[in-house]
């Protein structure tokens, strides 16, 4: 299964990650299909920047975020933003 979640880079007990798109079963920072965002924690508030079309494709493909990515895409609103598709996809396949 793809999966939308965190892979850590930075320095020692400076800790900055990217949101990328990697298989399951791939190590935490191993293998990815793409990068589609980046967090850092240590500022305040925490930036967090995500190419939102990207990760509209891959939720749209049938991947799943991690729960700490999934409560960032509810903070940014694109969780809402899939919904909303999926339902009007939802609703143009009945009406056809």
């Amino acid at each position: 299964m793809v999966r939308i979640r965190l892979a850590r880079v930075g320095a020692k007990k400076q800790p900055s990650y990217r949101i990328i798109v990697a298989d399951q079963r791939s190590a935490r920072d191993g293998r990815f299909i793409e990068i589609v965002g980046h967090y850092n924690p240590r500022v305040d508030p925490p930036a967090m920047d995500m190419v939102e079309d990207r990760v509209l494709y891959w939720l749209a493909q049938g991947a799943q975020p991690s729960d700490p990515v999934a409560r960032m895409l509810q903070k940014n609103g694109l969780w809402e933003k899939h919904l909303a598709s999926k339902a009007q996809a939802a609703s143009t396949t009945e009406t056809a």
